[in-house]
């Protein structure tokens, strides 16, 4: 929907004059909403938690961890050196963790 900037604003008078009738007008629209039936049909093919998916094969290529990459100890997620926050106890930290 396009916006015209330059229409003069509402001042708070103005909304207080509104009626009853045009203010739940505005709700029901604002409140009426359109199912997409597409986003049902791509829910099928879903997997629920709990799935028993043994049969399923590894598509991702897994790269062990570099030479400038460290894993965290607290939330065990490999990061790059850059990442590194400060060492608890002798364990690096990430930044996100620390």
């Amino acid at each position: 929907m396009a916006t015209d900037y330059d229409t003069p604003r509402k001042t708070d008078d103005d909304v207080d004059n509104d009626s009853i009738e045009e203010l739940k007008a505005r709700r029901n629209e604002k409140s009426s909403s359109v199912v997409d039936v597409d986003d049902f049909d791509s829910a099928e093919g879903m997997e629920l938690p709990g799935a028993d998916l043994s049969n399923e094969e590894l598509a991702v290529r897994v790269l062990p961890k570099q030479a400038d990459e460290f894993t965290c100890m607290s939330c065990f997620l490999v990061h790059h050196r850059s990442q590194l926050a400060r060492e608890k106890n002798g364990q690096p930290i990430c930044r996100d963790c620390d």
